[in-house]
């Protein structure tokens, strides 16, 4: 292989196009947005700075790696400083937990909720470091290309018991419900539900623990650029504003692909970091293309995103990098988003204050934030959102307005929003779904859409849909199972 084209320039897109160009492969990238980074896209309004996501970066030396591949230093490009506690997490019965691997600290927040769950938590963090050596470090990074690879891993998913959820395996551990919220949460930055999703993604408890939380200076948008100019000082070209409408294919093999430009290039192999249900809709000159579209129309899509963008007047010290204001329920809540389909009038948050850390993203005495809420994806709410938007806009600055900044309202100087119907228009999300395929078991490692399409052998696939899943170690990882396949 001596030349490749890469479709989108998201984090698993950048990050193949690195390990091919840095291989000797002539790769072009294709992107339909106009900036490059796919989810972690960027507006500049009014002197703020809005990170479209993700903004939690964990497990810094995969994105070293990247630099590393050439004998480079990824300080070169960006800027990563520490975020310290990693979440404060709030409920609305007045309980507030500050999240960190500070052991000090965190047995003092533990034995606040309950004594006895100190050695409990000791009990999980064994169980978190063992699935993340097993789920992350040996099989992170691995292409499942057939059932055998997966009965390879089996022995160690059984003695895990991945069968069972990531809720269910902590309350195994500790008693107090906040705390049960507080191990359990993190697959819902992932797509998951902790009621639902796999024990094995407990591993990010483990990966945060040991490499911290982090953020780029600047913005998870300087992490981008910073790819983008290690990928083109190697050689690389990108293309931008110029959406792929064709993926060529003839005698199953993927010869060429076409833009809305009209432009065409041809290329040895074919990858893309696009919406798997949208790529496969993109094949011509096969039928498999339209069957695995209806293949994987039929699997279970993680949900979809609110984010409520927000520019306000002032400072905010005692507001914290990120932060979750839990709702009233959990639980229930979740059945809503992944079940039920209800749009919830109490819904949690995750909120994002990136001028805490870098007070540079809004003018001098503002400051920057955003607030999502996870939702059923438009499969399972029929919710126009285009309608609806600015309504749930102000469900969500009533739960602000009355967990953190009363006179929100009051200090807004710039605002927007960003909803499952966006995300589909933008990046061809498959119902709007903000990380693909949930990841369940069943939906897992080889039963994710695989690394390299089973017919069309020179079509690879990186990114949230393929293995081992979202989150930026999630995709970074993919781009290296990938890489390994085509340089192969």
């Amino acid at each position: 292989m001596k030349t490749a084209i890469v479709i989108g320039a998201g984090f698993g897109g950048l990050a193949l196009a690195i390990r091919l160009q840095s291989a000797g492969i002539q790769t072009t990238i294709v992107e339909a947005r106009d900036k490059p980074g796919g989810r972690a896209y960027v507006w500049e309004r009014d002197g703020h700075v809005f990170d479209g996501g993700p903004t939690v970066i964990t497990d810094p030396d995969c994105l070293q790696r990247l630099w590393g591949l050439s004998g480079q230093d990824m300080a070169r490009d960006v800027q990563l400083v520490p975020v310290t506690p990693f979440y404060r997490l709030d409920w609305p019965d007045g309980t507030v937990f500050d999240y960190t691997n500070n052991d000090e600290q965190l047995r003092a927040s533990i034995e606040r909720l309950n004594p006895r769950d100190w050695e409990g938590y000791q009990h999980f963090l064994r169980y978190s470091a063992g699935v993340f050596r097993e789920g992350y470090l040996k099989l992170g990074t691995k292409a499942f290309q057939s059932p055998v690879d997966m009965l390879k891993a089996a022995p160690a998913l059984a003695k895990y018991q991945a069968w069972r959820s990531v809720y269910s395996i902590v309350s195994g551990y500790v008693e107090d419900e906040h705390l049960r919220q507080a191990l359990s949460f993190h697959t819902l930055l992932v797509g998951g539900n902790p009621m639902t999703c796999s024990s094995i993604y407990a591993l990010i408890h483990k990966l945060e623990r040991d490499g911290g939380v982090w953020f780029a200076k600047g913005g998870t948008n300087r992490l981008i650029a910073g790819m983008v100019r290690l990928f083109e000082r190697l050689g690389g070209a990108l293309r931008l504003d110029d959406p792929v409408v064709k993926i060529e294919v003839e005698n199953d093999r993927a010869r060429a692909v076409r833009c809305r430009s009209g432009w065409r290039g041809e290329a040895d192999a074919v990858a893309s970091n696009g919406d798997v249900v949208h790529s496969y809709g993109l094949i011509e000159g096969s039928p498999r293309g339209p069957a695995q579209v209806r293949a994987l129309q039929r699997k279970r899509y993680s949900p979809g995103l609110f984010v409520l963008h927000f520019g306000l007047e002032g400072t905010f010290s005692d507001i914290q990098h990120h932060s979750i204001l839990f709702g009233p329920r959990y639980r229930g809540l979740l059945g809503d988003i992944y079940n039920h389909g209800k749009l919830a009038t109490d819904p949690a948050l995750y909120v994002h204050h990136p001028t805490a850390t870098d007070p540079a993203m809004a003018p001098a005495g503002c400051s920057t934030f955003y607030a999502l809420a996870p939702v059923p994806h438009m499969g399972k709410a029929k919710v126009d959102w285009d309608r609806e938007g600015e309504r749930y806009a102000e469900v969500i600055l009533d739960t602000i307005a009355e967990r953190m900044i009363p006179d929100v309202r009051q200090r807004i100087r710039t605002r927007f929003h960003y909803t499952p119907t966006d995300f589909g228009r933008d990046l061809g999300a498959h119902l709007g779904s903000a990380f693909s395929l949930e990841p369940v078991l069943w939906q897992s490692a080889w039963f994710r859409t695989h690394n390299r399409d089973d017919k069309i052998r020179n079509l690879y696939f990186v990114g949230a849909g393929t293995h081992p899943g979202a989150g930026i170690p999630g995709v970074v990882g993919s781009a290296e199972a990938t890489a390994g396949l085509m340089l192969a």
